[in-house]
This record gives structure tokens, C-alpha cells and sequence, in this order.
């Protein structure tokens, strides 16, 4: 197959293209503002694969993705199917504009993009998060108008909509990763989000703090009993190499975890890799009066807290039933699977995080 992608260059991006081009009839195509990023992906790739990868330059927040239009001739006619993984993840309110401009915006670029060329399959990245403040997510659209934590959030769900709206026009499938960390046999990751992101401000605030307050204990408001939803990068690339010749039309595949960690045992694992010993999680703020080094702690935090909070479940009916009978196994993550990706994305030994 002749395959598009954006966001090839992230930290899912390459892990899928490696997948997508062991398929050696696959030539792959894809989207890039930053060339030489995208070549130095292009020549860590196995020198007999290189060749099958093709670079464009171009934005997805232009119309056509900013494609010239000797490009779009070339193309038109020639894509079979389209990943579009490109987004801006973050969480913060004042961003909304910039959110929406790149993952609401953006996708309709692709969606159009995808028109123009003739593409007959449509593969969208969404967020197991778009289940918002409810407590269960299930393998179907949710509202537009639902209750949402934050923008990015609100920009995936009404995305979502947006694909299903081309029903009529390819084959649409959406793919929901819950929070994506290291590769599950060796650790490594480039991300600055989510757990990374995380991780980041710890390690910040530690680093700030340690000089002037020796070992006092600062507290951290989190709900032990929460979990966090992580699934490791090759789990997420696997499935969603499965896309083309497996995936089906208008379904929603939650890429999740069937078992994910509590938080209370999470940060002990955190506290161990940074290490941040004298860190401690108390459930309600409201019966602790905070300091203002503590204060500043949860604040560095803040846009990751909606994730501490609670105990979310996921149904991944679809996804189990894609994966049968093939080599892919459902998602168990040992404890010293999450162990081994923490102390990787602490930079263990190195004294800095990953980025």
C-alpha cells in the first residue's frame, strides 16, 4: 500500500512507520514541517528500507496541509490510506485557540487533503481522554457538547465528529491511545508529555527546593486510589499497523489498559527513579493547610491533576477483536515493565529526563 502520515516525526510516528514498511510491498509518505528531522527519522531506518520513504514538506494547519501544487499532482491518485496523528497535546485553558487551530483545524486539512487525493481509508489518532468526566469510556463518539476538563479534550472530541463526518466519502476508523509511555522491552522515549511532562516538574521542583530545605516532606494532592491508564508505545504502534488490513469501517479502538497501575503506587515508582524521597500524596487539600513551596508544587502539576483523580475504565471490544488471531497480545503491564520505562524517562544515572 502507498500509505500518508502525519506526525511521523513524533514519538509514536517512527515506532509505526518501522511496523508499517516490514511490509516490504509498503512505500510510505509523510508530513513534515522540519525536513531534516524528518530525514534524520528517513536514515535511522534499515538502509534497504530507506528508499520507501518519501518526504513532503508541509503544515496542517494550512489548507492541503500548505502542499505545493506540483506535490498534489504528484500525489493525487496515488495514497491508498492516511494516518493522520499530527496534534497538539496540551492542557492548558488559555491555549484553546492554538488547540483547536491544530488538532480541530488541522484535521480538517487532512480530512480535505485526504479527498482531493482520492484516499479510500482514513485512520484517525485520537485520545482515550475524550471520554471527558465520565468515568467510563466506551468504543463510540461522545457528545460534543459533554463535560470536559480541558480544551484538548474538547478539540479531539468534536475531531472525532469531524472524521465521521466523511463517512460518505472513505473508510473512516478512530484509534484511541490512553497515556502513551516508553517501548515495553526497553524503555526508550523521546516524549515531553504527559507522564514525561509529569515527571519534568518533579524533578524540577526537587531541584529547586533541595538547596534551601534539606529533606522536609512537601505533599502532593492526588487520589491514591486512582490509576493511570499507561499503554507503551509499541503496544499502540502494533495495533495501529494493524489499521490497513484489519481495522473497519466507523469503528472506535481504545487503546488501553485493562489493568492500569494505582497513582499511589505510580508515584512510589516516581519517588524511586528521581529520587524525590520526601515526597508525599494526600487526598484532600481541603483538611491540609498547604505551604507555599507546596502550593507551587501542585501548581507546576496542575494541568496533569485531572488525571490523578480518579479510577477510569475503559471497554476495548473493538481493539480485542482486531487483534485476535494475530500476534499481538492484550495489554499486560508488569510492575517491572513500569518500573523499567520510569527509571528510563528519569534518565536514570544521568541525572536529567529524557526530551
Amino acid at each position: 500500500m502507498n500509505i500518508f502520515l502525519t506526525g511521523s516525526t513524533g514519538f509514536l510516528g517512527g515506532k509505526l512507520i518501522k511496523n508499517l514498511l516490514q511490509d516490504k510491498q509498503n512505500e510510505v509518505y509523510i508530513l513534515v514541517r522540519n525536513v531534516e528531522k524528518a530525514e534524520r527519522l528517513r536514515d535511522s531506518m534499515q538502509l534497504a528500507d530507506q528508499g520507501r520513504i518519501h518526504i513532503f514538506q508541509g503544515d496542517i494547519t494550512f489548507p492541503h496541509a500548505g502542499l505545493s501544487g506540483e506535490d498534489l499532482e504528484w500525489l493525487t491518485g496515488k495514497i491508498d490510506a492516511v494516518y493522520h496523528l499530527a496534534a497538539l497535546v496540551k492542557f492548558d485553558l488559555d491555549l484553546r485557540d492554538e488547540l483547536f487551530a491544530t488538532n480541530y483545524d488541522g484535521t480538517k486539512h487532512i480530512l480535505e487533503l485526504a479527498e482531493y487525493l482520492g484516499v479510500k481509508k482514513f485512520y484517525y489518532v485520537s485520545t482515550a481522554y475524550t471520554v471527558g468526566k465520565r468515568t467510563k469510556g466506551v468504543e463510540k463518539l461522545y457528545p460534543t457538547d459533554g463535560e470536559f476538563h480541558n480544551p484538548y479534550e474538547e478539540s479531539k472530541v468534536k475531531s472525532e465528529h469531524l472524521v465521521y463526518s466523511y463517512r460518505d466519502k472513505m473508510d473512516v476508523s478512530i484509534f484511541r491511545p490512553a497515556i502513551i509511555v516508553g517501548d515495553s522491552k526497553t524503555g526508550e522515549a523521546d516524549s515531553q508529555f504527559t507522564l514525561y511532562g509529569f515527571m519534568r516538574a518533579l524533578a524540577v521542583f526537587k531541584r529547586k527546593t533541595e538547596r534551601r530545605n534539606g529533606e522536609r516532606t512537601y505533599r502532593l494532592v492526588a487520589a491514591k486510589n486512582g490509576t493511570s491508564n499507561l499503554v507503551p508505545v509499541d503496544y499502540v504502534a502494533d495495533i495501529l499497523s494493524l489499521a490497513p488490513l484489519k481495522a473497519r469501517p466507523d469503528k472506535i479502538y481504545h487503546i488501553t489498559n485493562p489493568d492500569p497501575p494505582e497513582n499511589i503506587e505510580l508515584l512510589r515508582k516516581l519517588k524511586e527513579a528521581l529520587p524525590f524521597e520526601n515526597l508525599s500524596v494526600v487526598e484532600n487539600a481541603d483538611q491540609y493547610e498547604l505551604d507555599e513551596d507546596e502550593m507551587k508544587l501542585n501548581s507546576l502539576i496542575e494541568v496533569f491533576k485531572v488525571y490523578l483523580a480518579g479510577a477510569l475504565t475503559f471497554e476495548d471490544h473493538n481493539t480485542q477483536e482486531l487483534i485476535a488471531g494475530t500476534d499481538i497480545a492484550h495489554l499486560e503491564m508488569s510492575d517491572e515493565t513500569i518500573e523499567m520505562i520510569i527509571r528510563a524517562g528519569s534518565g536514570e544515572n544521568s541525572g536529567k529526563l529524557i526530551v
